[in-house]
């Protein structure tokens, strides 16, 4: 398998990357993104799209398609520390990639977005909204981790630790093993690729640059909760979710019997939507982490209908 640099320059994104470059703690950096027209005659409406922990904006092709496909313009953005974006050493922090969001869409010359945030994605677009509520006509939260607070089961673990354990994570059985266990049904067409990056990545002579900023971002997680901000959500807000999704990230540092209580994501997410003003809840059966790859179809359908529905939030001028 050829080695892959940590910037994924070599590795195919399905429409051109743009980058825009500012400082962040007084360190240059420069965050890719897609900035993809509708296809169709245009609806006037933007979609932001907020990718997960383990991955970059190149998995939501099949999203951007449907998306575009109905008049959405689509803005894809690989965070700083992921993707092709840098991957500087620095304190990591939901508020602070909320504001990098923020500038890449005032550079676009976009003011109001509907917001589709997956997994860790879905944490950012949690704060994201929160810190910007006048930006956001509609949220769409796709198997958000963080719907319990893992500090309150999950020991506390050094910078070091997560870093050498980041390190150490190169055997390529147990990176598929780890993609895998995403989906309900795993699919090696599915996850193999979404594996390979990571894979390829380890060979790169950059890897422990990418491995700090992993474990930064893991740090992040656990130490910044969103769960609290749900009940302060003001736009209308679909919250979609796997039934057989059980991510937990760092549950490897929990207890086995502290483990087996972790990761009920339909059950935390039944209880967690009564409290969201304007929320909806759609559980995906037989599906895991990742419906948008895993159940495609149904995925796309459930959002658009939400997109396009006046009586949630309707469309703006």
């Amino acid at each position: 398998m050829t080695p892959l640099g940590i910037a994924l320059e070599s590795y195919p994104y399905p429409h051109p990357v743009h980058f825009l470059n500012f400082e962040m703690q007084g360190q240059p950096v420069r965050m890719a993104y897609m900035d993809v027209p509708a296809i169709v005659s245009t609806n006037g409406e933007t979609v932001l799209l907020l990718h997960g922990k383990n991955f970059g904006s190149y998995y939501w092709e099949g999203t951007i398609k449907a998306l575009t496909s109905a008049g959405y313009r689509v803005v894809a953005c690989d965070q700083v520390g992921w993707g092709r974006s840098s991957k500087p050493d620095l304190r990591y922090s939901f508020r602070n990639l909320a504001a990098n969001t923020a500038h890449l869409l005032d550079a676009l010359n976009v003011s109001r977005v509907m917001v589709i945030g997956h997994s860790t994605g879905g944490m950012l677009a949690v704060r994201f909204t929160r810190m910007y509520p006048e930006r956001v006509t509609k949220l769409v939260v796709e198997d958000p981790i963080g719907l319990e607070d893992y500090r309150l089961k999950i020991p506390p673990q050094s910078d070091e630790t997560l870093f050498r354990d980041e390190l150490e994570n190169t055997d390529p059985t147990k990176i598929r093993a780890f993609y895998a266990h995403y989906f309900a049904h795993p699919n090696p067409d599915v996850y193999g690729p979404l594996a390979s990056v990571q894979i390829r990545v380890t060979q790169s002579g950059e890897f422990p640059r990418w491995a700090k900023a992993s474990a930064l971002a893991y740090q992040m997680i656990y130490e910044q909760p969103a769960l609290y901000d749900y009940p302060l959500l003001q736009p209308p807000t679909l919250l979609i979710v796997g039934k057989e999704d059980h991510v937990v990230p760092l549950s490897s540092y929990a207890s086995p019997e502290v483990r087996s209580s972790l990761g009920r994501v339909a059950e935390l997410a039944e209880t967690l939507i009564k409290g969201v003003p304007q929320g909806t809840l759609i559980v995906m059966p037989d599906t895991g982490h990742i419906p948008h790859l895993e159940q495609p179809d149904q995925f796309h359908q459930a959002v658009l209908r939400f997109l396009e529905d006046r009586s949630t939030g309707g469309k703006h001028p």
